[in-house]
């Protein structure tokens, strides 16, 4: 079972939330301030973070950032109900998910599975696919641009390896929510539109118009390229 790094300053629930995450088999190590987690990231290698955003010292939109400077580890974040601007910042920083407290153990188990699914159920293709400047390795998960290699997050590398799997189609943000983060509910669909500024702000360039992803007003995304 992952490695689950929890980053949470309420002691009953890094206590609750730990001891579950435990018994379902993970290795947990829990950290009650950001800096206390970002120490614990260069000795623990998690496999995903679970991080509150309301965190005294360093907050979790802070050590998020923090953490994206260097890693492309999964992150999920635990929110207080009605936080919905931290919410939008937290996305926009490089979190991948994120479950809304009060919630119980199995729920956070199932998202963490969920997340770490979407590398692994991706179609293999033999070759590197070319689109304008872009080169996407579908079997090594890795995308270059001008032949620099792209760092992207899993949901970043899933949502972008699934449009571009059918240039032109267009994709509601239900279908991409059901896809890339397995949410087969109504859920949130600010979790598709902070992906898609972050894989823009990484592929496109500065200036000019969406090249590669293209919104469809009113419905959702396509791959172009233009």
């Amino acid at each position: 079972m992952p490695r689950v790094l929890l980053i949470e300053d309420d002691p009953s629930i890094r206590e609750g939330v730990g001891l579950g995450l435990r018994r379902r088999g993970h290795e947990v190590r829990a950290a009650e301030t950001g800096e206390e987690g970002l120490a614990l990231m260069v000795g623990f290698h998690p496999e995903l973070v679970l991080l509150d955003l309301m965190l005294p010292g360093i907050n979790g939109v802070q050590v998020c950032r923090r953490i994206r400077e260097t890693s492309e580890v999964p992150i999920i974040m635990l929110t207080a109900r009605g936080d919905d601007f931290d919410i939008v910042v937290g996305l926009e920083a490089g979190a991948d998910d994120y479950v809304v407290k009060p919630v119980r153990t199995e729920i956070i188990d199932a998202r963490i599975k969920a997340v770490l699914r979407r590398l692994g159920d991706t179609t293999v293709r033999q070759g590197i696919e070319h689109h304008a400047e872009l080169a996407v390795d579908r079997a090594g998960l890795t995308v270059a641009k001008n032949g620099e290699r792209v760092a992207l997050a899993p949901s970043e590398i899933k949502l972008l390896l699934h449009l571009s799997a059918s240039p032109e189609q267009v994709f509601s943000r239900q279908q991409l929510l059901e896809y890339v983060w397995e949410h087969s509910y109504h859920a949130d669909a600010r979790l598709v539109d902070a992906c898609v500024r972050r894989l823009r702000n990484k592929i496109e360039d500065p200036d000019g118009s969406p090249r590669y992803i293209q919104t469809v007003r009113g419905f959702g995304y396509r791959f172009g390229p233009l």
